[in-house]
């Protein structure tokens, strides 16, 4: 079936609201976190109305309904990012989680003083910061990708810096401020080449387009459930089977042992050893839906979707006077423009556009190096999903005349 946005949108609630009486919202802040739609929201009603139970203990009725649930989800995740098995899928709470749980279980076992670690500019403090608590433990070595002023990474440099042979790369899929996709199947192609384990921060890119961890031969995978229609509190990270199961124990307790013994323990197999205390039973389940939902609609169709919304955002958005974006043109990027005004702070901005019922995001975004490595202290940055319309977009461009107008 053809791609129906207007059809799409009567599955999210929220998008039928008002910010205020006669001010309809115009969501445009899909980068920080996702709408949800009412199959996801009916999912995890149904689970606490019906089935509501701990998993992987009792053997009640309940309890088997939810531990059902629970792992049917977790499978249907792996063939949404074609894993070879559901025991690679470690549900976290976040791409955060995922990402701090390769740098202390993965890293703390396997990197020795004066190891080198590749990353780059354009990163969300979630994959930087974890590394430097590591660096700064173990005493390795960061090094650093540069961008190019167009908002691409420099690949060059990049080739040149695995010539020092780094231990662990690890780079983002797609940029939550520029929007540049990168050319993660070439780098991690070169990264096995360095003799480097790569870790692919996919927030961005999971939602938004297919993504594929045999094709890309990736070894971790982290994303988030609440940026891909699914509930807060959920995350995935994926990994290489013979990487998981030489890695530790996360975090310590119940369900991640086989045995306890007073002195001793025996954790259990993968992924379960990862996976310590009751987990977010409900936001799983839910994650299982929004893959469903997603799988229906169609992953390509989403991404071309997005492909059209952003070449019309940067062809309106270059009219105004005095807008400066960022990031590479229509067609290198998602569905993500960020954006300056002359003489007037991203804050005002987005405060401004809050009275249209316009929401977009002000700030640094996560990614105070990229910012610096602009000159900027912040931006405003608009954001598409497979719920947004070229009506939205004319909305925001006309915010921005306001804004305009009100400074002057």
């Amino acid at each position: 079936m053809p791609f129906d946005v207007l059809r799409v949108r009567q599955d999210f609630p929220v998008l039928g609201r008002e910010v205020r009486p006669g001010v309809a919202l115009v969501y445009l802040d899909s980068t920080a976190t996702s709408q949800k739609p009412r199959q996801v929201l009916e999912a995890m009603d149904a689970f606490y109305r019906r089935s509501n139970a701990n998993i992987h203990r009792g053997v009640h009725t309940l309890a088997e309904e939810a531990t059902a649930q629970y792992e049917e989800a977790r499978a249907r995740i792996a063939r949404f990012i074609h894993a070879p098995s559901p025991r690679q899928i470690v549900y976290t709470r976040n791409t955060t989680e995922a990402i701090n749980l390769v740098a202390y279980a993965w890293g703390r076992a396997f990197l020795k003083p004066g190891d080198r670690i590749l990353l780059t500019e354009m990163e969300h403090h979630s994959n930087l910061v974890p590394w430097y608590l590591l660096a700064q433990e173990r005493g390795l070595t960061l090094d650093f990708v540069p961008l190019t002023d167009d908002g691409h990474l420099d690949l060059e440099a990049y080739r040149q810096r695995l010539s020092d042979a780094p231990r662990l790369v690890a780079f983002t899929h797609m940029s939550n401020v520029l929007g540049t996709i990168n050319p993660a199947r070439e780098m991690i192609a070169q990264a096995h080449q360095a003799g480097a384990i790569v870790l692919l921060d996919g927030a961005q890119s999971v939602p938004h387009f297919p993504v594929n961890v045999q094709e890309l031969d990736v070894d971790f995978l982290a994303f988030s459930g609440h940026k891909m229609c699914g509930p807060t509190g959920i995350g995935v990270l994926y990994g290489k089977m013979h990487l998981l199961e030489a890695m530790p124990p996360f975090l310590g307790g119940g369900d991640m042992i086989k045995a306890v013994h007073l002195g001793s323990f025996v954790p259990n197999e993968v992924p379960y050893k990862f996976e310590a205390g009751t987990p977010a039973i409900a936001e799983a389940i839910g994650l299982g839906a929004a893959v469903d939902y997603l799988e229906q609609i169609g992953m390509e169709a989403i991404a071309a979707h997005e492909r059209e919304l952003t070449a019309y955002a940067l062809e309106r958005l270059e009219e105004v006077p005095g807008l400066h974006l960022l990031g590479p043109q229509a067609g290198e990027k998602g569905g993500v423009v960020a954006f300056t005004l002359d003489g007037i702070h991203p804050h005002d901005i987005a405060q401004v556009l809050d009275h249209y019922g316009i929401a977009v995001r002000a700030g640094h975004h996560c990614a105070q190096p990229l910012h610096e490595r602009f000159g900027i202290p912040a931006t405003a940055r608009a954001s598409f999903y497979l719920y947004t319309t070229r009506e939205e977009i004319d909305k925001l461009v006309e915010g921005i005349y306001q804004v305009k107008k009100l400074f002057g």
